[in-house]
């Protein structure tokens, strides 16, 4: 299974305009994915040198995205910070799936996908025993959420957490690595893959900005995955 993930998106930040959403969009597309989850962070909020896009604008460049296993996101924590109904609701509008703390069955060739949408721990959002509920015992589940300090808490149900939220750090220095990760366990889910016990962990550093326009060593990234 490939799964495309597209983390802090950012649309309005500068140099995340119009054109460069539809260029994620085709590009992602063109990755012909099985599934494509959106991490979180559609809006922005007090970027330098950014401007607001509405959410609906956001929306109906995201709508051509499609996948045999359907388009599904989480929100982040500057889409709770505008308005967490409203922006989930012109998502669900767009053709998208919006998980918040709550989880859906899709019907795979190898059988059941349990995909379960936590809510953002970053602004106290995060409900995993709630998202999990649907869970029968001893199932297995892909876990979606947007801020990465929500894993330790997590149990070996959501065999693998895909997140977003950190941006990498959108700069790493030489040496110094990432100086700045909104994180509380600083750079240990600042980006990539990470494993503790039966647990796996992907941290995808993301498409825009935020606070400072600036990314150094940390290319954005549409993040494809295959799943074994």
């Amino acid at each position: 299974m490939r799964i495309a993930v597209i983390a802090d998106l950012h649309a309005g930040a500068p140099f995340i305009d119009e054109d460069k959403v539809r260029r994620v969009v085709a590009m992602t597309n063109n990755a012909h994915p099985d599934m494509i989850l959106l991490a979180g962070d559609y809006v922005i909020t007090h970027v330098l040198g950014g401007r607001h896009m509405p959410i609906e604008t956001i929306a109906e460049l995201l709508r051509p995205l499609a996948a045999p296993l359907g388009v599904h996101a989480v929100l982040g924590n500057h889409d709770r910070w505008e308005s967490a109904p409203h922006i989930a609701a012109v998502l669900r509008r767009a053709g998208i799936d919006v998980l918040d703390n709550a989880a859906t069955i899709i019907a795979t060739h190898q059988g059941k996908l349990y995909l379960v949408g936590i809510g953002d721990y970053f602004t106290h959002g995060a409900d995993p025993g709630r998202a999990l509920a649907l869970l029968p015992r001893g199932e297995r589940a892909l876990c979606l959420t947007h801020s990465p300090d929500v894993f330790p808490e997590l149990d070996a149900r959501c065999r693998l957490t895909i997140a977003g939220h950190t941006h990498g750090g959108q700069v790493d220095l030489p040496w110094f690595g990432r100086l700045i990760v909104p994180s509380r366990y600083a750079q240990r889910y600042a980006a990539g893959l990470r494993r503790e016990g039966p647990k796996y962990l992907f941290t995808s550093t993301g498409i825009g900005t935020s606070i400072v326009p600036l990314r150094f060593r940390v290319p954005p990234e549409i993040s494809l995955l295959t799943i074994r």
